[in-house]
């Protein structure tokens, strides 16, 4: 839960990136937990990297579960709402998959910290985070929407394949997190159009050069009407 208001004077001049002091707090967060650890971490920690006191903080999240489930949200809620405008559209299953994946993989690959690390915390299996598993979940199932569509395009068996693409884009969070501290860019990951490829491949696409023009320009679409 946050509050909204300017809070108390921050103690120091600006320290991190970001446009709002909930942004600020945020990338602070995020360094923090994927680094030292959710449970390592204080929200005094946290204020002492901003710049600001304890008590302004609070102003901004009652907690810092608050602070998690902010963090958490930013990983699903961009892909989730692409997804929801895609399975909507009209071409082919393959294109707008491809589409899916390129975007879900450079946002996790461009992201300042790690955030996909924080899905292994013991923490989020409370009652706390139950509406982020299941929007996790939700997005794992409009992955398998689209990919089961692909596969019947193809006329192929094997539907339990439909849930590869999204374990593809995941990969992205265990690559990241064998670099200290996670930072983007990691080397090794290559590019999302590489992950886009390989999301299609398992399914049995093999002209994924085909979809790459295409896949773009929903995507342009998808955010011209933002």
């Amino acid at each position: 839960m946050t509050t909204a208001g300017p809070g108390r004077p921050r103690l120091t001049t600006r320290r991190r990136p970001g446009a709002t002091a909930q942004a600020e707090i945020l990338d602070a967060a995020a360094e923090l937990f994927t680094t030292k650890g959710f449970s390592s971490t204080s929200t005094r920690q946290i204020a002492e990297m901003v710049g600001m006191r304890q008590a302004s903080l609070y102003h901004h999240f009652a907690t810092k579960d608050d602070i998690l489930a902010a963090l958490l949200d930013k990983t699903v809620s961009a892909p989730m709402d692409l997804a929801t405008r895609l399975l909507e559209r009209g071409e082919p299953a393959a294109v707008r998959l491809y589409a899916l994946i390129l975007f879900d993989a450079g946002q996790l690959m461009s992201g300042r910290w790690n955030l996909g690390a924080l899905y292994l915390l013991p923490e989020l299996r409370t009652d706390r985070f139950t509406q982020f598993r299941g929007e996790r979940q939700l997005l794992r199932e409009r992955y398998a929407t689209l990919a089961a569509a692909v596969l019947r395009q193809l006329d192929a068996d094997g539907t339990e394949r439909a849930g590869l693409p999204f374990r593809i884009v995941e990969t992205v969070i265990s690559v990241r997190s064998d670099v200290e501290g996670g930072e983007a860019p990691c080397p090794g990951l290559g590019s999302p159009t590489l992950l886009a490829d390989a999301g299609l491949r398992v399914l049995g696409w093999t002209d994924v050069e085909s979809l790459r023009a295409a896949a773009g320009a929903v995507l342009a679409e998808c955010a011209d009407g933002d």
